[in-house]
């Protein structure tokens, strides 16, 4: 009988070791960083408005989601240990990649119900020195729109008590092309932390308006009441 294979919607603060925060950077600095050099036209602004980091201070890292890159588009930008929520299919064994996704930390979420093994496994991931890595468009969207943003993100972000930091990605041009000097573009831009006590509409608006702003996008996620009770007084 052959073995059953593991559910990697839960993962244990010992998985986030200093062998496996070894090797994240060694790819991160060897693979990902050289990888885009070579291929992509690529700018990072913001670091200024990452946080001083401190062992207490938490933080879910959430952007936009273009391509398949986002996952390492992100922590080369924080230049941070991140462990990425990612859908259940990309933990099959089938799956071309599904070796490297589970040696860099991410763990599996059903998209269609939320598990209590979701929540344990970011309270573990918040006791190391990692962060967590949120997409809120729930997958892969096409570039421009941002609408229909899924609030799980800003429930667990309560949960554990953590700030968002919201980072851009912007000016996607595609995937690279085996042409000689054609270099596709990419812009990322860090931006200011949410503080997860404001009310769960009012952080999801905020994070909207940041990625648009950033990222050029239109933002078509509804304004809290309490936000647009206050334009009609100013108007």
């Amino acid at each position: 009988m052959s073995k059953q294979e593991r559910n990697y919607n839960r993962r244990y603060a010992s998985e986030y070791n200093i062998f496996r925060s070894i090797w994240y950077m060694t790819f991160l600095y060897t693979v990902v960083i050289p990888f885009f050099s070579i291929f992509y036209d690529y700018e990072i602004t913001g670091r200024e408005n990452l946080p001083k980091w401190n062992k207490r201070d938490k933080y879910i890292f959430t952007a936009n989601h273009v391509s398949i890159f986002d996952p390492f588009l992100v922590p080369m930008a924080v230049r941070k240990l991140i462990a990425f929520m990612a859908k259940k299919e990309l933990f099959d064994q089938k799956e071309k990649f599904s070796g490297l996704i589970k040696s860099l930390g991410a763990f599996s979420v059903d998209r269609t119900k939320p598990e209590i093994a979701t929540f344990k496994t970011v309270r573990d991931i918040f006791t190391t020195s990692w962060s967590l890595g949120v997409f809120p468009q729930g997958g892969t969207k096409p570039y421009g729109k941002l609408e229909e943003i899924k609030k799980g993100f800003v429930v667990i972000a309560k949960n554990a008590k953590a700030d968002i930091i919201p980072v851009a990605i912007g000016g996607f041009t595609g995937y690279p092309q085996l042409k000689p000097f054609k270099k596709q573009k990419v812009r990322l831009h860090i931006c200011k932390p949410i503080s997860y006590k404001l009310p769960i509409d009012e952080v999801i608006y905020q994070w909207c308006e940041e990625i648009s702003k950033n990222a050029e996008y239109e933002n078509l996620c509804p304004k809290p009441v309490q936000a647009a009770d206050n334009d009609l007084v100013n108007a």
